[in-house]
């Protein structure tokens, strides 16, 4: 039986050591929306994650942690001139999320950054393109055109821009207050053709009424007496109504000559 080698034992723990050392110094745990990028002696080896990865000691290392959740970016342009020569402040949220951490490791040096810019001067581009009532009117389709424009230059970083809204649009106050002026007059003017209208639908129908009470002196009567109808009931009014006034109509003391009325107007049509 071989006596126990006390110096070679020692070998062997400090040998495992050193082994679980080594493993345990390349184990990397990731969470679920993170990916890296890991270069062995400076070139590219690949993208690993989510959970536990191992990489090299010594040889390889993580250039970049990147995150996959969508983020938000909240900005605003500085005074900017829109295509009427408006100057206007506009604030605006940019969503975004990394859809290729490849392309967004490699191929640009700190994309969240290069977004934001990119964002920024597409709004610039943007509001000088378009006026201040479409500004103000079409904030959904203006921010859907900027997602278009942000989104063809971070294709290539691996940058996936899902919408952009226009939160506030910020104007001078002297401009604010010529901006109410013009408002309340357009709708003076509104009102007024409104009303001129209506006058001339008004004019239109009284003339047929016109033509019709002449052709039907009944017709005239019976409308004579609604309007002494609605006159009376106010009870406070008072109403003086001459008898023997021509062509005033049926008397309340004389109502039995409406039918004589009548029936003199049936004998002309016979």
């Amino acid at each position: 039986m071989q006596a126990f080698d006390p110096v070679l034992a020692l070998y062997l723990t400090m040998l495992g050591i050193f082994v679980a050392v080594f493993i345990l110094s390349g184990v990397r745990i990731l969470r679920e929306w993170e990916r890296v990028a890991v270069l062995r002696l400076g070139k590219y080896k690949g993208i690993k994650g989510p959970g536990i990865i191992w990489i090299f000691p010594f040889l390889d290392r993580i250039a970049m942690k990147v995150s996959m959740r969508l983020n938000t970016y909240a900005f605003s342009t500085e005074q900017t001139l829109t295509l009427d020569n408006i100057p206007v402040t506009v604030d605006a949220v940019l969503y975004y999320r990394v859809v290729d951490p490849e392309k967004a490791i490699l191929n640009v040096e700190y994309f969240d950054q290069a977004t934001k810019l990119a964002a920024q001067t597409s709004l610039r581009e943007t509001l000088g393109k378009v006026s201040l009532d479409e500004l103000l009117s079409e904030r959904e389709k203006i921010g859907k055109h900027l997602q278009e424009i942000i989104d063809m230059k971070t294709e290539e970083w691996g940058v996936k821009v899902t919408s952009v809204e226009i939160r506030d649009v910020v104007i001078p106050r002297d401009l604010q207050d010529a901006i109410a002026r013009q408002a309340q007059a357009e709708r003076e003017r509104r009102a007024r053709v409104i009303l001129a209208q209506a006058e001339v639908e008004a004019s239109q129908k009284m003339r047929e009424a016109a033509k019709i009470y002449e052709e039907s002196k009944i017709a005239f009567e019976l409308r004579w007496m609604n309007i002494l109808y609605e006159v009376a009931s106010n009870k406070s009014t008072i109403i003086l109504w001459p008898v023997n006034v021509p062509g005033a109509g049926p008397s309340p003391v004389g109502l039995l000559d409406f039918g004589k009325l009548v029936g003199n107007e049936n004998k002309e049509k016979q």
